[in-house]
């Protein structure tokens, strides 16, 4: 005999957008370090160090507003839309090829 049922939990999506700037960040400070390990001027290395921040921070901005783009498209796919006109049946300017003759019709 099995015990009650519960209800399945729901995982939460993973937010990858933070992961991605996680590792961006992480990748900001590690590759400076070998920079320098290898021989490059420190000054070289905090100037490529400031470059990979300028450029993750631009990502992280363009991947947040994307994101709220994509949040805004399913709110409005899941909201019913009033009103009985829609742009997908054939109207007057459907288009397409007519198929009638061009003779005047007495």
């Amino acid at each position: 005999m099995s015990g009650p049922r519960t209800a399945p939990r729901k995982h939460p999506e993973p937010d990858n957008t933070s992961d991605v700037v996680r590792w961006a960040a992480f990748c900001c400070v590690l590759v400076p370090v070998v920079l320098v390990w290898y021989g490059t001027s420190p000054a070289a290395a905090i100037s490529t160090a400031l470059g990979l921040t300028a450029v993750t921070s631009a990502c992280r901005a363009l991947l947040r507003q994307s994101e709220r783009g994509a949040a805004q498209l399913r709110a409005e796919e899941r909201t019913p839309r009033r009103g009985g006109h829609s742009r997908t049946g054939m109207g007057a300017h459907g288009g397409g090829r007519h198929t009638g003759g061009s003779t005047p019709v007495d």
